[in-house]
């Protein structure tokens, strides 16, 4: 049977810092009780770990998750785009405003990337305007994306990715409840926004359902990424986890993207479709931040996924990350072991252990696999 191999990853936050190392850094004052320069983030990661390339090419972030694409090459290339790409609008009183210089975009095809989330807490950082030219910017650069929109109908719209095998994969991308989306952020039927859900119950479960039967065809694969819950924090509510499972269970889901921690959390495997409850930060500019040290948010998972053509599990495979310098280098020794026993230690409950796998990937060993 034929399987489609996707690749995943948590919060991609190219915006501050990482925007003011790239080719064409934007406008670095910032608005926030932090700094009051992105620049200041770039030097407190010099400070940590030694200087950073300036200006660094578009490849110079992605680090060694470029060799791990190029050796997996993955149909389908899917990442949370935590930030605004615009230099237009007007920052929103939030406390914290995320944009990238729209010239920078050429970062993520440096990676290849086919796919964009937009439902989540900075993509309205710079209101409306900031948000009509981010979805331009994306449409421009021929970049798929997900999760927000001109309006309701749009922002609940899937993704559609062709897959080699006739099929397509359709992504569809919410915010939930407890994520820190606005209320106001919510679209509307003439209202650009984000796909925010209101709270985790049945009737939500059904709007969610509508979205997907609407869309979906014999063949197809479906991927609901999902922001939520809190930064911090390995617990996995009974809600949330009710949620996933009735996902798959009543909408007729394959995997569930889940996000928002800045930090990696458990995975689970129900009826062979994969739920990771939160895939942490790919990248972001927080390295020279002392704060939440216990959580390591400096490190992270390249996440591959393979599915068969009914959209059941094959095989994962994670690639443990840390970020330095503003790249993804690999994490080794002592790190590494962190987070094979933290996740380990958070997916025991589901009854899934990591081990080591092949080159310096780790592989998910799952009940109906064992």
């Amino acid at each position: 049977m034929s399987s489609t191999r996707l690749f995943l990853a948590g919060d991609l936050m190219t915006a501050r810092g990482i925007d003011r190392i790239l080719p064409h850094p934007g406008d670095p004052l910032l608005h926030e009780a932090y700094a009051r320069y992105a620049d200041d983030y770039v030097e407190l990661a010099e400070r940590r770990n030694g200087p950073i390339p300036r200006p660094a090419d578009f490849a110079y972030v992605w680090g060694v998750a470029l060799g791990e694409l190029e050796r997996r090459r993955p149909e389908v290339r899917l990442v949370n785009l935590e930030t605004a790409v615009t230099a237009r609008g007007w920052p929103v009183p939030k406390g914290i405003n995320y944009r990238m210089n729209p010239a920078n975009l050429p970062v993520l095809a440096a990676a290849g990337i086919d796919c964009c989330v937009l439902a989540n807490n900075h993509v309205l950082d710079w209101g409306e305007e900031g948000l009509l030219e981010t979805l331009h910017s994306l449409d421009a650069g021929g970049l798929r994306h997900t999760g927000a929109g001109t309006d309701l109908k749009r922002a609940e719209a899937p993704a559609i990715l062709p897959l080699a095998d006739g099929g397509r994969l359709l992504v569809f991308a919410f915010a939930g409840p407890d994520c820190g989306v606005p209320a106001h952020w919510a679209a509307g039927e003439q209202l650009p926004g984000v796909a925010l859900l209101e709270d985790l119950s049945p009737a939500t479960l059904q709007r969610v359902a509508r979205c997907i039967q609407a869309a979906k065809r014999p063949g197809d694969r479906v991927v609901v990424a999902l922001h939520w819950g809190g930064n911090w924090g390995f617990t996995v509510p009974a809600e949330q986890q009710r949620f996933a499972h009735a996902l798959i269970d009543e909408a007729g889901v394959d995997l569930l993207h889940g996000h928002s921690s800045h930090h990696v959390k458990g995975i689970e495997v129900y009826r062979q479709r994969l739920i990771l409850y939160g895939c942490g930060d790919l990248l972001d500019d927080y390295e020279g931040i002392d704060d939440h040290d216990l959580w390591r948010g400096d490190l992270g998972l390249l996440y591959f996924a393979e599915l068969d053509a009914d959209g059941r599990l094959q095989a994962l495979e994670l690639v443990p990350t840390r970020q330095w310098r503003f790249s993804l280098h690999y994490a080794e020794g002592k790190d590494r072991q962190w987070l094979q026993d933290t996740l380990n230690r958070e997916s025991a409950r589901f009854g899934c252990h990591l081990r080591d796998g092949q080159g310096r990937a780790l592989r998910l060993d799952w009940p109906a696999a064992a």
